[in-house]
């Protein structure tokens, strides 16, 4: 489970289509020339003070804003309701699953991704049923930091962005992208195209509801909430990338300085 913040695009957001699709070219331009090195076996965090403060900033909106939304969204909320605003949400997403996925040069996941799509725009009433899981088609999620690591992008640098949480160098560049190159949010008109971004925190809430005890224990009961929240991001999306933990990497302390010499 990646330990985020629910608030999805906070200063990511670029007002204009065209806005976003230039800075979608312009960030392809950047990685075309990048070569990967060899998966990291260690947490980069030379940023570490800033971005503590900024995990310091999202832990305090969590408190005061986030847990107790969260819990209310979690007990005043009927459970299929809370189901078909997620179903929803994931349906929603699911061009971005196809584009991605013919970007990595995986046909077959782009299209187990587009028959999800029809079958549970069509059948599950504009996604908020799933029928299609129910068929053998779970589909398969992805994203442009995904995109970025198989044509070879290198992970960079750890980074916690303000309102979203950790993330690293390459996977703030891909969120970018995958904002930008939504193709509901270029088609749909506003105010339609919001439709999207609000189900997503809806649904974002249901999870920090869901997932209550074991993110208060990470961010509050933990001897370092930075430190912990940093070691379960990047070991579970290294792991979603297919990148196996080294033998050092397995039993990394998290409280250790990643940067000590």
């Amino acid at each position: 489970m990646i330990v985020t913040f629910p608030l999805l695009f906070g200063p990511l957001a670029v007002s204009h289509p065209k806005s976003r699709l230039g800075m979608a070219v312009l960030a392809l331009a950047l990685v075309s020339a990048c070569t990967a090195p060899p998966p990291p076996a260690t947490m980069n965090d030379p940023n570490e003070v800033a971005n503590r403060e900024v995990h310091d900033f999202n832990t305090s909106v969590d408190r005061a804003l986030l847990r107790p939304a969260s819990g209310t969204y979690g007990t005043s909320i009927p459970a299929p309701v809370k189901q078909g605003i997620s179903n929803f949400s994931d349906n929603l997403g699911q061009p971005g699953n196809v584009l991605n996925g013919l970007l990595q040069g995986r046909p077959q996941n782009a299209l187990e991704n587009t028959l999800r799509f029809a079958i549970n725009t069509t059948v599950g009433i504009g996604g908020l049923f799933d029928p299609a899981r129910a068929i053998g088609l779970p589909g398969r999620k992805t994203d442009f930091g995904e995109t970025l690591h198989v044509w070879g992008a290198g992970e960079g640098t750890y980074v916690v962005l303000p309102f979203i949480g950790p993330s690293t160098e390459r996977d703030t560049v891909g969120a970018m992208v995958d904002f930008a190159i939504n193709p509901l949010q270029l088609l749909l008109p506003r105010p339609e195209s919001y439709v999207g971004p609000v189900a997503k925190i809806a649904s974002r809430l249901g999870d920090r509801s869901q997932y209550s005890d074991t993110l208060d224990s990470v961010l509050y009961d933990s001897a370092d909430g930075y430190a912990q929240t940093r070691l379960l991001y990047l070991q579970n999306r290294r792991f979603e990338l297919g990148q196996a933990p080294s033998a050092e990497d397995a039993y990394l302390d998290p409280y250790e300085d990643p940067n000590a010499q």
